[in-house]
């Protein structure tokens, strides 16, 4: 066949592109006509008139690929029928589905009977999918990306891995046998583990392919000439499979394999058993096969038993804390790669060089291992899919992501645009004059200068990024302020000791540092201490690369003395959890809200100290000094359960403990700056209450019913339970330390049994349920309990039901409720469960706070209680009228309980005659509908609020500053003085 030089359109090719064209097409066309004539003579018939009946378009294709692929050309001048055969099929303008190709495959491999014909026919099969995957990138049909390249060659190499190995499985399966059953009677295979790029599904053009092989269990082959033993067999297998795809025949090779990013390398075994990866990874794995094992995926082989060997490496790769030590290991890792890409002059590499491709790989990296632990949607292998999440879950900004996505994409193209040439594994920009007008004509620029430019201004944005995440925070210190460099390096000669001890006491002095033999003190202490002396040598080196910027910060403070010693305790508790060191020094500004809260308050001090894991919420202040809603907390706790398994109750446990502790911090860290009012304070603290304790009734309400089923009548989704909160979390005035006092109710006859696999009688089954909320709420795990639990204020007190019916419970109110009993009424309302019975219950609280009392009766029942709370509370020796002294601001005449009995006497007296006063279980709103309704002066009601409202606010600071509840009573009498006159006026005339 031969056609003329007018059959390949120039005008779509830049001129200095024409002569190659022009040349490749020459070499295409001598092979068409050898075919023909081949073909002729054998009797065979050649489609060239379908060359022939190309269309303009294909035709402006050709050209566009003949003029950048040799490796195109070389197919098609040794396969000129190829072309053809793909336009046929439609694999030109898209890609095969993967199964189709996997059916393909198999049936060109169904007359091999030998590994060399195997070996041929995958490799003429990797060619043939190839030259349609460089027919697409350079022509890129519409809506086709760089992305759909990517995963076009991925299919392909699974596929090729797949079909191989399933080859290699039965050609000696009569010589070697197959693997013994697992333990659960399922049939064994090879698990082979994609790593890199292939296991993130977005290889490149010429992509090596990094594999690690396992099985799930020893044992010995079955039905074989000679048995073997599972790792031999597995080797052996291996090795077959490697060979399939890498080994060099007179057809080239399918895919070069790289095995060694296994365990130990070249020097390991070749396969290992599940049992042995796991113990690798958890006693030697190091931190580069953290970032290996990222992209790990099973892609042949034994795909389930795959992902169950990854389940078990999951807490190796993400950790459940913030782990900041892991950039330094990036750091380090793109350090060496710097020196190496330096040493070897590679500048012009996109893929090493500064502000390539591996720069922003790196970039998603570091937040995957810092924060994959937490933030699960993080554990994918696709940086695709890693980098779109990253905006959502606030780590960056959706501008970032919105120019690191298409500077990937370009970047990779070009890399692709250099692979396209030959078929060769390269990241370097050519130095030749026609190969650089190739790759700018593949990558749509009209020479390569222009292309040039365009790839420095997406590398110096790249670098940009890079540095943003990954930079050294002392050498951002360096770049800003010399005189900080200086100051920092004064601070670590301190910390070392390697200061005179006149010379390190003027500059702690010079600091603000007004007992500045105090601080040097501590600080010798901490340096030479056991714990200090005995670290490993990584967790040495964070501590001293901290405490140099945590000194610096510690001088910045208003109080450095304050603030140095309240978090010492915090640096010695983290000093075998070092990646909260790394924490601290790679986030500054972390550095200072830390020194701000510990200086403010001991109480915060404390909570960081026992509970590290807290460090994390100085990372965004954002948040940290703005508490949510209550629809907020519920969706962020929501979302952080959803996270973790319904069975994984221990995960769920901590997982609530860590939510209940990080957003009190944010209230505390609000109220120690002073952005928000006492009254908000409280009613975030009751937020977080009443969020955890609905979530902890669904989580008690599964549990059981999973057991045991439901009573007949309910339904199995829906708790039919009520939490009903008394004392100051019905009345919604909770402190950071509070108990809550709850009372269990549901509204069932309690006749019969549930209908579960393990049937309870119906009271036993809510009784059951109770038990369970108590135990979610007070066991203690790492991150200590929820809440402490008071359930003294049920029907009967302890000697009563622990979960009572909506009916006995009404019953108990009418006929044999103390009135103290219905004074903690006022102050009870639901805050978790089902709403129609919480309907109910606020009609039986209704009914019986409206009930009308005699009044002598009344007045000397609460005044009785009063007495006896305070004789047994108060300060002793403390009169109604005494001045002076000391002070209890809650149980002294005076107090907050005066106030709280005055509410409660005035709703339990006057709710009949107002029935307004029964819509709320708080204190301050008490007061104000006795003010409304004319039962007090609105400048007496005022009076109260103030002085409830001070002393509160006095209890809530002591409680973060480490006060005490007695006060001096001067400082007070003015409060004091009205509480006792109002007090006896309505109360104890």
């Amino acid at each position: 066949m031969q056609l003329n030089d007018t059959f390949l359109p120039s005008a779509t090719l830049p001129p200095v592109l024409v002569p190659v064209t022009q040349k490749a097409w020459q070499r295409l066309s001598d092979a068409l006509e050898q075919a023909d004539n081949i073909a002729s003579m054998t009797n065979q018939s050649l489609p060239s008139n379908s060359w022939e009946a190309l269309s303009e378009v294909r035709r402006e294709a050709l050209a566009r690929v003949l003029a950048v692929s040799t490796f195109a050309l070389d197919t098609l001048t040794r396969f000129p029928h190829w072309l053809v055969e793909l336009d046929v099929a439609g694999e030109l303008d898209a890609t095969p589905a993967k199964d189709e190709q996997v059916c393909w495959l198999q049936e060109a491999l169904e007359d091999a009977d030998e590994e060399e014909a195997m070996q041929r026919i995958i490799r003429r099969f990797r060619r043939a999918r190839m030259l349609g995957i460089v027919w697409r990138d350079l022509n890129r049909p519409p809506g086709y990306t760089m992305w759909d390249t990517a995963q076009a060659v991925t299919w392909l190499a699974e596929v090729c891995i797949e079909v191989a190995l399933d080859w290699l499985e039965r050609f000696y399966a009569p010589r070697w046998g197959t693997p013994a059953t697992r333990y659960d009677g399922s049939p064994q295979r090879l698990v082979v583990l994609g790593m890199g790029k292939l296991g993130a599904g977005e290889l490149n053009l010429s992509s090596d392919i990094d594999l690690i092989f396992a099985f799930p269990e020893k044992g010995e082959t079955e039905g074989g000439r000679k048995p073997l033993e599972h790792q031999e067999y597995y080797t052996k297998l291996g090795q077959r499979l490697i060979a399939a795809l890498d080994a060099m025949t007179a057809d080239g090779f399918a895919f070069r394999v790289d095995m060694r990013l296994r365990p130990l390398g070249d020097g390991g075994p070749l396969v290992g058993s599940f049992s042995m990866l796991s113990s690798y990874y958890q006693d030697q794995g190091r931190e580069w096969e953290r970032y290996a094992m990222l992209k790990a995926r099973p892609v042949a082989g034994d795909l389930d038993a795959g992902y169950e060997l990854l389940a078990s490496l999951k807490p190796f790769v993400y950790r459940r804390y913030l782990d900041f030590g892991a950039i330094e290991s990036l750091r380090e890792l793109k350090a060496m790669i710097n020196r190496e890409v330096k040493r070897k002059g590679m500048l012009s590499n996109i893929k090493l060089g500064p502000g390539g491709i591996r720069e922003v790989e790196f970039v998603v990296q570091a937040f995957q291992l810092i924060r994959g632990g937490r933030d699960t949607e993080l554990q994918v292998t696709s940086l695709h899919t890693a980098l779109n999440r990253l905006p959502a879950l606030g780590l960056l900004p959706q501008t970032i992501v919105d120019e690191l996505l298409p500077d990937y994409a370009f970047l990779r193209d070009v890399e692709h645009a250099l692979q396209t040439l030959e078929d060769r594994q390269t990241q370097t920009l050519p130095t030749d004059d026609i190969d650089r007008e190739r790759v700018a004509f593949a990558m749509g620029h009209e020479d390569w200068p222009a292309l040039v430019a365009q790839l420095d201004e997406v590398r110096q944005r790249v670098r940009q990024h890079f540095d943003a995440v990954i930079s050294d925070p002392e050498e951002d210190v360096e770049e800003a302020n010399d005189d900080a460099c200086l100051g920092l390096a004064e601070w670590r000669l301190l910390w070392r000791g390697e200061l005179e001890q006149e010379e390190a006491l003027n500059h702690l002095a010079n600091a603000g540092f007004h007992e500045p033999e105090k601080a040097l003190k501590r600080l010798y202490s901490l340096y030479h201490s056991r714990q200090v002396q005995s670290m490993q040598r990584i967790g040495y080196e964070r501590l001293d690369a901290l405490m140099p910027l945590l000194l610096d910060a510690t001088a910045e403070n208003e109080t450095p003395d304050t603030a140095l010693a309240r978090v010492q305790p915090l640096i010695e508790s983290v000093l075998r959890r070092t990646a909260y060191l790394a924490l601290l020094r790679e986030n500054p500004h972390a550095l200072e809200h830390l020194m701000r809260l510990c200086s403010a308050s001991p109480w915060i001090a404390e909570q960081l100290a026992r509970y590290p894991i807290l460090l994390d919420e100085l990372l965004t202040p954002e948040t940290l000094y703005t508490p949510a809603d209550k629809a907020r907390l519920a969706d962020e706790l929501r979302q952080t359960l959803n996270r973790i398994p319904e069975d994984d109750e221990e995960a769920q446990l901590e997982a609530l403990r860590v939510f209940k502790h990080a957003q009190i911090l944010h209230v505390a860290a609000s109220d120690v700056a002073g952005t928000r009012h006492l009254m908000k304070v409280s009613d975030y603290l009751t937020y977080i209450a009443e969020v955890i304790l609905d979530a902890v009734l669904t989580m008690a309400w599964k549990h059981i019913t999973r057991k045991h089923g439901v009573p007949e009548g309910l339904n199995a989704q829906e708790p039919a339970f009520l939490i009903i909160g008394y004392g100051k979390l019905g009345g919604i005035e909770l402190g950071y330390s509070s108990d809550l006092d709850l009372v269990f109710l549901h509204n069932h006859d309690g006749k019969g049994s549930t209908n579960g696999p393990r049937p309870l009688d119906t009271p036993v089954f809510f009784t059951r349920l109770g038990q369970r909320i108590i135990h979610l709420l007070t066991a203690v795990t790492p991150a200590g309990s929820l809440y402490e639990v008071d359930m003294r204020l049920r029907p009967s007190g302890n000697a009563g039901l622990l979960v009572t019916s909506l009916a006995a419970f009404e019953e108990y109110q009418r006929q044999s409720a103390w009135t103290w009993e219905h004074q903690a009424l006022v102050r009870a309302r639901v805050v978790a469960g089902n709403i129609a019975l919480a309907a109910r219950f606020n009609e039986i609280r209704g009914d019986m706070l409206r009930r009308e009392r005699d009044p002598q009766t009344l007045r000397d029942d609460v005044v009785s209680m009063r007495h006896k709370m305070r004789d047994h509370l108060g300060t002793k020796g403390q009169h109604d009228d005494s001045q002076g002294g000391a002070f209890n601001l809650k149980h002294d005449a005076g107090g907050m309980v005066d106030i709280e009995f005055l509410c409660q006497y005035a709703v339990l007296a006057l709710a009949h005659k107002t029935p307004a006063l029964i819509t709320h279980s708080d204190n301050i709103r008490i007061l104000e509908t006795l003010a409304e309704s004319g039962h007090i002066r609105q400048a007496e009601a005022a009076q109260l609020r103030e002085a409830y409202l001070a002393y509160r606010s006095r209890t809530h600071r002591a409680a973060l500053t480490g006060g005490k509840a007695s006060v001096n009573a001067a400082e007070f009498q003015a409060h004091r003085d009205i509480v006792i006159a109002l007090w006896q006026r309505f109360v104890e005339p």
